[in-house]
């Protein structure tokens, strides 16, 4: 999927490998600047922002075609528009769905807002569950899909802020069973350059979550619940807080992170025309240069031509000739062996 200007475009991969453009429409009055795919259980359903000040949901309706069994023409139909944000929309997530069908938004008058369609069947009924007011301007969300109960649902919000002095960029925040409301429980003090992108890494098996910033370089948290530090009152936990990994190999400023599936492998996209890959003890084990256009350049990385990708969609192309470099295996998800 892209964001072209105004309007947004879907691909689908045949049987041969080959993408091909399924939809294209004009989602937005202004830039559309994110979009988002929700759980498939939920159907074939994206979420995308603009900066015309909304956020919308849309459905893939499939007709029927001519011969019975045979598939007709797919269009995309707009369920809801959520009108609420005074400013430009900056983030569109979908939650875990294991919490139901949610989406949350963030806008660049410091607002995040958490929606939740009651009905999945009916996705153009959706209700203003959460709202939350940060002091700066945001610029990036990401929901922690961790499926251990043990641990309160969590949200992390970047702020594009570019004034140093104002403090910590990044902020945490826990979702209290006994309050039914969210709270701002943490701030990485330590990340005070403006955030561009987000993401918690899935966990499968971990007793800690890893979170990677892009700024003007990439870094990578790890947020340990501390044992016995729940609050009676609130249910909500307290965390260690550590910066395991900070990498300025793009040069440049970062506009995307993104993690695979298992939360094994980090992709990073920025200025440098380059879309980099970490793995393991988070070296760099592969880089793919990109080109104005979006696909990969060939030949020698060392020296990409500058372009500016922020829009790359980070993916790993078995069959691209990049540089590899040697890079180290986890054993026990519990280590963190690149301390």
């Amino acid at each position: 999927m892209k964001m072209a200007g105004y309007a947004t475009k879907v691909w689908d991969q045949d049987e041969q490998g080959n993408w091909y453009m399924t939809g294209s429409w004009k989602a937005h009055s202004g830039s559309v600047w994110k979009v988002t795919w929700a759980h498939p259980e939920f159907g074939q359903v994206v979420a995308t922002c603009s900066f015309d000040r909304t956020a919308c949901v849309w459905e893939e309706i499939v007709g029927e075609g001519a011969v019975p069994g045979e598939e007709g023409l797919r269009h995309w139909v707009r369920r809801t528009n959520l009108v609420d944000s005074r400013t430009s929309v900056t983030d569109v997530k979908f939650g875990p769905k294991s919490m139901g069908l949610l989406v949350a938004t963030c806008s660049a008058d410091g607002i995040v807002r958490i929606y939740e369609a009651p009905d999945i069947m009916n996705l153009a009924q959706w209700t203003l569950q959460h709202e939350m007011t940060l002091k700066l301007s945001c610029s990036c969300l990401s929901w922690n899909p961790s499926f251990n109960r043990l641990h309160p649902p969590m949200l992390a919000v970047g702020s594009d802020d570019t004034n140093s002095s104002s403090g910590g960029k990044v902020f945490i925040y826990e979702y209290s069973e006994n309050t039914h409301r969210w709270a701002k429980t943490e701030t990485l003090s330590t990340v005070t350059d403006a955030v561009h992108d987000i993401s918690f890494a899935p966990n499968l098996g971990r007793s800690f979550h890893l979170l990677a910033i892009a700024t003007k370089d990439v870094r990578i948290v790890t947020l340990k619940p501390l044992p016995d530090s729940s609050n009676a009152q609130s249910g909500l936990m307290k965390l260690d807080i550590q910066m395991t990994a900070q990498f300025d190999d793009h040069y440049s400023i970062v506009w995307r992170v993104c993690w695979n599936i298992t939360g094994t492998i980090l992709a990073s996209s920025g200025d440098d025309g380059c879309v980099r890959l970490w793995k393991g003890q988070f070296l760099p084990f592969r880089v793919l240069p990109v080109v104005g256009d979006g696909t990969q350049a060939q030949g020698d990385t060392a020296t990409p031509a500058i372009q500016t990708p922020s829009s790359v969609v980070a993916g790993l192309n078995q069959t691209s000739t990049a540089r590899y470099y040697k890079l180290g295996t986890i054993s026990n998800p519990n280590q963190v062996p690149w301390h």
